[in-house]
Parts: C-alpha cells; sequence; structure tokens
C-alpha cells in the first residue's frame, strides 16, 4: 500500500537583506549558508531557505517551498478543501520547537490544488498556496528554482530532500527541538520505478532513493522539495508525493515532477513568475534498458 506524506495534525521576525526588490528569478536557488527525514542529518540554519513549514491549528503537517514573494508549492493530496481558516506557513524556520529568530509567518488566502489531481493515483499531486502578504527575501528566505520542461534527472542524479517529518514509518517524530532535516538520495528511473511499484508510476512523476532503503521522506514531508544542484543555484526537481511506507528497501521515495507543470504554474502568477532553470543530466540514461524482473 502507498502512503501519502502528509499528518492530519501531529504532535517574529525577519534578518532585513538588499534582496527585497530584486525579482525572484533572479536570486531563486541561492543559499548564501549552505556550502532527520529518515535516515537524515540536520541542517544547518539558513541551509534551506526556501523550506516552507505548514500549519494548520497551530502544527505541522506538511512542507512546502517558496517561489516567489508570496506563492508556496506544495502537494495537493495536503488539501481535503479550498478553506484556508486556521492555516499558516511559516518561513525562515529552523526548529518546531523553541526560538526561530530568522522567521517569518504569513497566512493563506488561496489554495489552488491542480485541476487534474486525482488522489486514487496520486497523478498531478501539486498545489499553490498564495500568501497574505510578500515576504522579504534575506539570508534565511529565499525562492528555489524550478526545474523548466525539458529537464533531465538521469538514475543517481544526487538529490536533497528537506522537512520536519516523522523518522520512521508510522509516526515517530523528530526528537526536540525537531530541527528541520535533510537526506541525499539519488534518482531512480522511471521505469526502474515502475518495476517496483507495479506500472503505477507517471511521467508527472519522478522517484529517488536507494535500494537498500534506509533513507527517505516520510509522513509530514508532503509537499517538501526535492532538489538539485546545478552550478551555484539550487532547482526543484520534485515534490514530496507518496511511497510505500518509508525507507523501504526496493521502494523509493515518488515526487510529483516540477518540471512538467511550467505552464500551470505560470497561469496563476501573474506577476514575478518564478524562475526556471534547465537541468539537464550529463552522459546516458541507464533507465532506458531496464527491464522488470518477473
Amino acid at each position: 500500500m502507498a502512503f501519502l506524506r502528509a499528518l492530519s495534525v501531529v504532535m517574529i521576525f525577519t534578518f532585513l537583506s538588499s534582496c527585497h526588490s530584486q525579482q525572484s528569478s533572479t536570486v531563486c536557488g541561492t543559499s548564501a549558508l549552505n556550502s532527520r527525514i529518515v535516515g537524515g542529518q540536520d541542517g544547518r540554519t539558513g541551509s534551506w531557505p526556501w523550506q516552507a513549514s505548514l500549519h494548520k491549528f497551530g502544527s505541522h503537517f506538511c512542507g512546502g517551498s517558496l517561489i516567489n514573494s508570496e506563492w508556496v508549492l506544495t502537494a495537493a493530496h495536503c488539501f481535503s478543501s479550498s478553506r484556508t481558516g486556521n492555516l499558516d506557513v511559516y518561513l525562515g524556520r529552523q526548529n518546531q520547537q523553541g526560538p526561530n529568530p530568522n522567521q517569518v509567518s504569513r497566512k493563506v488566502i488561496k489554495i489552488l490544488r491542480h485541476p487534474n489531481y486525482i488522489g486514487s493515483t496520486n497523478n498531478n499531486d501539486l498545489c499553490l498556496l498564495k500568501l497574505s502578504s510578500p515576504v522579504t527575501f534575506t539570508n534565511y528566505i529565499r525562492p528555489v528554482c524550478l526545474a523548466a520542461p525539458g529537464s533531465t534527472f538521469y538514475t543517481g542524479t544526487t538529490s536533497w530532500v528537506t522537512g520536519w517529518g516523522t523518522i520512521s514509518s508510522g509516526g515517530v517524530p523528530l526528537p526536540s527541538p525537531q530541527p528541520l532535516q535533510e537526506v541525499s538520495v539519488p534518482v531512480v528511473g522511471n521505469r526502474k520505478c515502475n518495476c517496483n511499484y507495479g506500472n503505477t508510476i507517471s511521467g508527472n512523476m519522478i522517484c529517488a532513493g536507494l535500494a537498500v532503503g534506509g533513507k527517505d521522506s516520510c509522513q509530514g514531508d508532503s509537499g517538501g522539495p526535492m532538489v538539485n544542484k546545478l552550478g551555484t543555484r539550487w532547482i526543484q526537481s520534485g515534490i514530496v508525493s507518496f511511497g510505500k511506507s518509508c525507507a523501504l528497501a526496493n521502494y523509493p521515495g515518488v515526487y510529483t515532477r516540477v518540471s512538467q507543470y511550467q505552464n500551470w504554474i505560470n497561469s496563476q502568477i501573474t506577476s514575478d513568475p518564478p524562475g526556471y532553470v534547465t537541468f539537464s543530466s550529463s552522459g546516458t540514461d541507464s533507465d532506458i534498458s531496464v527491464t522488470c524482473k518477473i
């Protein structure tokens, strides 16, 4: 059984910078301070400045990524309705408990799930949240770049996933102060991933994980970003969507493939569009020759 990676309900100040007036596309994917998900480690403060924490009734339930000064990208399955009450977005947050001197919070005034999202198959699992007011970009709060159409992520491409989700399937929470976790996982080609999941992985999805398991996103990480580094910029390739339990051998995590959605995202965001960057893997794609073992 595949598990969505949201939690129903689990368990301010800003550092001003000169980034305030810059367009999102010019600063996206830059992390001035970056040189546990399952099997992960604590992320350094400010390493992932686009990471968002979504709260409902005061508790974290999903992740997201800042893509310009007033829009956050997340997963559609995190929301069963378009009602925005009791919903807060935190940016610049490091810990779920204790002080967060670099964070700001915003209410959500609009929830836009992809119109073709299908819950039974997890296809088109993405959603846009419009914030109540723009945020100022700082070293701790910056937008991520999005993978442009035509981007290629071959088998083995190093990816990073971040979030505050449980550290094992079934709900073991992060220990206090519940710091943001980071984990590195390699891309698994869609042919191979379909061998694992029984031909349910569409072209709108991208998989990542270790064949031996042990490292993965988990419940509560849903909606958060999977990113890949290109030069000095970080490009979001995926959105945490679902998986079979968490960190099981031969069952990589499944993510919404961001490069499929530039047209839809741009049709909803009418000013200061997100920055898009084409990520091109080098070499050849070994997934082309994959056949499933019977």
